[in-house]
């Protein structure tokens, strides 16, 4: 009786929990027009197979779902991805096998900010999903281009100065002069 109860504690633990799924990093920060690489860890069998594997990665904001990239059985399925991701998502087909989802988005768009989350099906080992969020911020506005001096134009700057104020100083002392010789 103990043999069996020990068993089914064993084989439980086996069976549930056993496959993880992980992400590098819960919080991505990027600015508008950059690209970004969100990336998922999972855990595999060195048998894994592309057509065992299945992936639906999705972007959840406040007024709407959209999905980013669509693996059954190891065929992408473009067309269930949203038409804003199109053009734009990038995988490494390479690395999947070996349990890492990377999900290339190019010219980030500030509506792309929410939570991602993709769930991961390898089959037979089991599902699971992790999220991570994605923040981007507006492009800075450029500076305005500002004029530079010059350091000569400075120097000429301050000769013309006082050759103003030595002309003007000799004007009024010639108008003083003029002015005490009339009275």
């Amino acid at each position: 009786m103990i043999f069996i109860l020990l068993l089914l504690l064993f084989l439980t633990c086996c069976v549930s929990g056993t496959f993880v799924v992980n992400v590098t990093q819960t919080s991505y920060q990027a600015e508008e027009n950059q690209n970004i690489t969100l990336e998922w860890t999972f855990s595999t069998r060195r048998d894994t197979s592309l057509r065992s594997i299945s992936i639906v990665c999705e972007m959840f904001t406040a007024i709407r779902i959209s999905v980013l990239f669509h693996l059954q059985g190891g065929i992408e399925s473009p067309e269930s991805q949203d038409p804003e991701f199109a053009g734009r998502i990038q995988w490494d087909k390479d690395v999947l096998t070996e349990g890492r989802l990377t999900l290339h988005v190019s010219r980030v768009r500030t509506s792309d900010s929410g939570f991602y989350v993709c769930d991961i099906l390898v089959r037979p080992d089991g599902t699971n999903s992790r999220r991570c969020w994605l923040n981007v911020t507006a492009a800075a506005e450029p500076t305005p281009l500002t004029q530079t001096v010059k350091p000569h134009q400075k120097i000429q700057g301050i000769i013309m100065l006082y050759i103003g104020l030595g002309i003007s100083a000799v004007a009024l002392l010639a108008l003083v002069v003029s002015l005490s010789c009339l009275s």
